[in-house]
């Protein structure tokens, strides 16, 4: 079965091409034409807007009400058929600190409805906890902290079906070295976070294997001219990634801009840290145990400190360039390939390319959502 799409713009990983055809063929992209196809039927037109690859959210914890720690096969549904209205038509699941019973069954609940639920893909699984420390713990339970164990990552690992792709700790505990490497042995990137660590701290488990930085900015000690810290490890190391939520609520522009500065934009990744009430009003929510308000676009703890996000993908491309921060093609970079190809899944998902799943939103120039497809199919539209 063919289709194909008609648009003034196609967003691919290395090149932007201009009006044309892309054609699909069995939910899979095919070859992109500026010729006009033969058959007129097939043509979905979409003169005037632009095409881009679905986005990839790496760290999202919950959407439409629903949470992945709510450990329900319902909960995942509802998140994964909710996403394509955020632009997202790939995400990893990502838990909370709890403890290793409920954590174990979090994981399980998400192996089962992998192939279940409709919607957005699961890629896999990120744990942001409970390998942390109290200094930076912001909406995470330090009651349940524990220090890194290869062992009951090992059983998390085999709960979850192999699904888990990205485990967070704070780099002080002594176990690190041995964590890190026990984990990259068996296909699980080490992300560093919630974390009072040094700048040393850090670099040394960047050189054991440790590869991202959770939320940059957020949950971790800042900036000094006599200790750097993890935000100047975030800065200043490279062969790593680092994510940000571009909100304006969690990082103003102004930081964003130093830290793009400081890297490049081919390492750093947008991701949503998005909580339950992503795409629903203000209001009152939790987050894990914890009570959460919902106002003018943030989520707050009752003590005010931030809990998570409520921002959707598709905000975070258009807030980057609206603040000039990145260009068109770089943002939706940055929340498709560079994503995808920081856990290793950039074989299949983030890029428009011949022979990939036809996983791919429609934008028009001010970078609003028109339509999302997965595997070629429209699964998401706005409403007029």
């Amino acid at each position: 079965m063919q289709k194909v799409i008609k648009a003034d713009r196609f967003f691919l990983e290395n090149e932007v091409l201009d009006e044309g055809y892309l054609s699909i063929r069995d939910g899979k992209f095919a070859i992109y034409t500026q010729e006009v196809p033969e058959n007129m039927d097939d043509i979905i037109d979409y003169t005037g807007k632009w095409i881009a690859p679905g986005l990839v959210d790496t760290h999202i914890h919950g959407f439409h009400g629903s949470d992945v720690m709510d450990a329900t096969i319902e909960a995942i549904d509802t998140i994964s058929k909710g996403l394509p209205s955020a632009g997202v038509t790939n995400y990893i699941a990502t838990s909370l600190t709890a403890s290793v019973e409920q954590i174990d069954c979090v994981v399980a609940n998400v192996a089962k409805a992998k192939e279940q639920v409709e919607g957005a893909k699961i890629e896999g699984i990120f744990l942001e906890g409970p390998f942390f420390v109290e200094e930076h713990k912001g909406a995470q339970n330090a009651n349940y902290f524990i220090a890194p164990s290869p062992e009951v990552l090992d059983q998390w690992q085999e709960s979850a079906n192999h699904l888990i792709l990205k485990s967070a700790l704070a780099p002080e505990y002594p176990e690190t070295e041995a964590y890190i490497k026990h984990a990259r042995s068996i296909g699980v990137e080490v992300a560093i976070g919630h974390t009072d660590a040094t700048y040393d701290q850090a670099r040394n488990a960047v050189d054991a294997g440790a590869k991202l930085f959770v939320h940059t900015y957020n949950g971790m000690r800042g900036l000094h001219h006599r200790e750097p810290g993890v935000v100047g490890a975030a800065m200043t190391l490279q062969n790593t990634y680092a994510e940000l939520i571009a909100d304006g609520h969690h990082v103003t522009p102004g930081a964003i801009q130093a830290l793009l500065n400081a890297r490049n934009r081919e390492n750093t990744l947008l991701v949503t840290d998005c909580m339950r009430a992503g795409g629903l009003p203000d209001g009152n929510y939790t987050l894990g145990e914890y009570p959460v308000i919902v106002k003018n676009g943030a989520a707050r703890l009752e003590s005010g400190s931030l809990a998570g996000s409520v921002l959707q993908l598709k905000d975070a491309v258009r807030n980057l360039v609206h603040w000039n921060l990145a260009t068109v093609h770089q943002a939706i970079n940055m929340a498709s390939v560079v994503p995808a190809r920081s856990l290793g899944i950039d074989d299949h998902c983030g890029s428009i390319k011949k022979d990939r799943q036809a996983d791919f939103i429609v934008l028009s120039p001010d970078l609003e959502l028109h339509a999302t497809y997965i595997d070629g199919n429209l699964v998401y539209k706005e409403e007029k």
